[in-house]
């Protein structure tokens, strides 16, 4: 029996070494296992033989100890070492370790729960964070909006390349030099444009119309009978006799006609001149002076080619002869007119007519059209006449009315139509009757020389002007056949950022000084219309100065169709007060880049202080009615040492109406680091601000806590997820399977959870990694002690075996 035990107590001994030395060379061959945990092998002893168990002492002896026989040893535990292992800078980002107690949460198949203290990490093709056999690192994920979303553990993903991230801007600081010299801002620019007319007016149709000259009068053929009886006192008597149409019109009269009578003479004119041209030239009328007189007075009238008797009967009349001829090209035009009411614009040129001493006749005048309920406009019932004078082609002077359908011959001089002192004479406004807030804008007319074109047409307007040298972002405006001239002056002042709503009662916006001749006092900054022109005053200071060029409107009619109306608009007074500007871009929560115009303007200074006025624009200010770009104002005060003092508003809002981002957009202005020193020129400038445009995930960082934070090409950085570690009261318990893998086991206790530092968790590491916690040196001690164990059972085994032998040989 003893050597039958020997030899099972030695082969347990074996068993025992054998295991040590598995344990040992796992330990070895794990030595560059990232995370690995080594293990040692504990041994308690087997079973005992007990062959006395001894005695208690008596008076007689001192008592025995109990006697008993090992029968081996038996692996009691193989515990794993969970001490921290060599922390190793790794070049990847995904590599982590864990700075103390936790391992890693990561997903087995059919979403079981493992751990483990392998950190080597990397994305796979759905940009999860996956470990080298393949588990999702898991952790708390983010929404959205990047807002950490910790009701359950997800994989955690970082989405390199495909995620996209914006920044809305919230602030704005400014720097510069906003000196107290220079002219204050006390004059705003006006511009004009050329005189506008409306053409819902009618304009005559002087197709109809037809200008000759007026037959000339021959004197050649009258004839003298003085031989008859009469009252005349004796002497010379001066004849001229002038033709007449049916209307009374007379043509230039004829020459010279004299008669010498004695007293109780008589004169009779024969043959009186016909109209040689067969016209409505009818009558003559004949006019005379006194006996050896120069001055003619109206005689009488005879038919044409008749007698005429001149007994001294019928007295002068005192209607003197009207001796006028016109000599040189004329050309005319003609007006609807009615008491009261302001004129049409003019008809289209009428001639010319080259006259060389005579009259001119005009007929066939229109009939002005009768106005409808809505038309718009008066019952014209009379024709104004125009001629422009022999030495001036370009102004035109009133003639004459006459009604319509009658015939006119002109007969006046250029110096008596040319006379504007004298009452009654005028010069022709070529542009007609001027528009006002109501006309509709089809119905704009604007001329050049004597055209006249509408200066818009249905569709739609696209306008970019200048202001302080700077351009205006485009804006549209739909033109409908309702659209009025008032709707595209406030649609222009809008979309220039002309500031007119007062919104700070105590700091009203300033009216702008009136310089424009015939006028004074201050006028309000907005649009108007003056003397069939539309003006726009700018707010004051050269910063703000509108200008509207000859390119600065487009028009895309509904039939496709691009026209470039030129309204051309001129400066009438210059903006003066010191300014400066700045541009500069903010973002709205989308992204979207937004573009503002921030101009100062020196409004006034005391001996105490020097305030300036900001104006704000932004051409992308979308609003749910209009084109508003104007976005805040307010007043900026400086002290006597050019330092900052407050600002009566530090906020604008750029409305975003039509689009998802946030609306509006509230951005707050900070002139803290602005100057109110003294320099030669202001300045401004937008140093800083703190949104930014769309941007994608390039790269990312694991904070110490465990958070996954994105970094973007636009400099923003965002959670993209939090890593969760867990601990157990005893690690060594837990059930490895593999793969640097452990779950839990029966004696860990549960996992406790929780971020990196929390709850007695360790930290996290990132582009680290923990080594093998394996200690070569002591493994390759207790690997030479196992051996030596085993050896030494082996040779038990083999000293029994000879005992054994021994025993059998008896018999021999």
């Amino acid at each position: 029996m003893g050597l039958t035990s020997a030899l099972t107590t030695a082969l347990t001994g074996l068993s025992a070494a054998e295991t040590q030395i598995d344990v040992i060379g796992n330990n070895l061959a794990n030595s560059q296992t990232v995370g690995f945990k080594s293990s040692e092998a504990v041994f308690a002893t087997q079973f005992l033989q007990t062959l006395s168990l001894g005695g208690g002492s008596t008076p007689d002896n001192g008592g025995t100890n109990p006697r008993q026989i090992g029968l081996g040893v038996q692996v009691a535990e193989i515990a794993s070492n969970h001490n921290q292992g060599t922390i190793e800078i790794s070049s990847s980002p995904s590599d982590l370790a864990i700075q103390g107690d936790g391992f890693f949460i990561v997903e087995g198949s059919s979403g079981e729960r493992l751990y483990t203290r392998n950190g080597i990490f990397k994305l796979n093709s759905n940009a999860e964070l996956v470990n080298s056999t393949g588990q999702r690192l898991l952790g708390y994920g983010v929404d959205e909006q990047f807002r950490l979303q910790e009701s359950q553990l997800v994989p955690m993903t970082v989405p390199l390349g495909t995620e996209s991230v914006a920044k809305v801007t919230s602030n704005v600081s400014f720097e510069g030099t906003l000196t107290p010299q220079g002219d204050l801002a006390t004059q705003g620019q006006i511009i004009q444009s050329l005189r506008l007319g409306d053409a819902k007016v009618p304009q005559p149709d002087a197709s109809g119309i037809t200008v000759t000259s007026a037959p000339l009068s021959d004197p050649t053929g009258v004839t003298v009978d003085t031989s008859g009886a009469g009252t005349l006192a004796a002497g010379t008597y001066k004849y001229r006799v002038a033709l007449v149409d049916s209307q009374g019109n007379e043509a230039a009269p004829s020459g010279v006609i004299n008669a010498t009578v004695g007293a109780g003479g008589r004169v009779e004119l024969g043959a009186l001149p016909v109209d040689p041209n067969g016209g409505d030239y009818s009558t003559v009328n004949i006019y005379r002076t006194g006996p050896d007189g120069n001055e003619f007075f109206r005689l009488g009238s005879a038919a044409a080619g008749a007698t005429f008797d001149d007994t001294g009967a019928t007295p002068l009349s005192p209607t003197p002869l009207n001796d006028t001829k016109l000599t040189g090209n004329y050309t005319y035009m003609v007006t609807y007119g009615r008491a009261g009411e302001p004129e049409t614009r003019p008809s289209v040129l009428i001639g010319p007519q080259n006259i060389v001493d005579g009259r001119i006749s005009l007929s066939g005048f229109p009939t002005p059209p009768v106005p409808g309920l809505t038309d718009g406009f008066p019952n014209y019932n009379e024709i104004k006449i125009y001629r422009n004078l022999s030495n001036d082609q370009n102004n035109f002077y009133l003639v004459d009315t006459v009604a319509p359908g009658e015939t006119f011959t002109d007969g006046k001089s250029d110096a008596e139509i040319a006379d504007l002192t004298t009452s009654g004479n005028k010069l022709l406004d070529m542009d007609g009757p001027q528009i006002n807030a109501g006309t509709l804008l089809t119905d704009v007319l604007k001329r050049d020389g004597v055209k006249y074109e509408k200066a818009f047409e249905l569709g739609t307007l696209s306008y970019s002007g200048r202001k302080g040298e700077r351009a205006l972002g485009t804006q549209d405006f739909e033109i409908t056949e309702t659209t009025t001239l008032q709707d595209f002056i406030d649609f222009i002042e809008d979309s220039s950022g002309i500031q007119t709503v007062q919104v700070d009662a105590r700091n009203p916006i300033p009216p702008s000084e009136n310089t424009l001749p015939g006028q004074s006092g201050t006028i309000s900054p907005g649009g108007y219309i003056q003397d069939g022109t539309i003006q726009f005053v700018s707010n004051t200071g050269t910063s703000n100065a509108l200008d509207i060029d000859l390119s600065a409107f487009r028009i895309t009619a509904r039939n496709g169709n691009v026209t470039t109306p030129n309204l051309a608009f001129g400066t009438v007074q210059e903006a003066t007060g010191q300014s400066a500007v700045s541009d500069f871009v903010v973002y709205d929560s989308l992204g979207v880049p937004v573009k503002v115009r921030m101009s100062t303007t020196l409004e006034s200074r005391t001996n105490e202080q020097t305030i300036y006025r900001w104006y704000a624009d932004s051409s992308d200010n979308q609003t749910a009615n209009g084109t508003d770009i104007s976005v805040g104002t307010g007043l900026i005060k400086f002290d006597g040492n050019g330092n900052f003092v407050t600002a009566t508003n530090d906020q604008i809002a750029i409305n975003r109406e039509g689009t998802p981002s946030v609306s509006p957009l509230q951005i707050k202005v900070d002139f803290t680091k602005v100057s109110g020193l003294a320099t030669q020129n202001a300045t401004l400038a937008a140093t800083q601000q703190d949104g930014s445009g769309p941007g994608v995930l390039t790269s990312y960082a694991i904070g110490e806590d465990g958070s996954i934070r994105g970094v973007f090409s636009n400099g923003i950085s965002r959670d993209l997820g939090k890593i969760q570690l867990a601990r157990f009261a005893n690690p060594a318990g837990l059930e490895s399977r593999g793969l640097n893998l452990y779950a839990q086991g029966i004696n860990t206790g549960l996992p406790v959870q929780g971020g990196p530092g929390e709850n007695g968790i360790g930290g996290v590491i990132g582009g680290a990694l923990e080594l093998s916690n394996t200690d070569i040196g002591k493994d390759l001690i207790s690997l030479v002690l196992a051996s030596t164990q085993y050896r030494g059972n082996s040779r038990v085994i083999t000293t029994s075996q000879q005992l054994l032998d021994e025993l059998l040989n008896l018999r021999r």
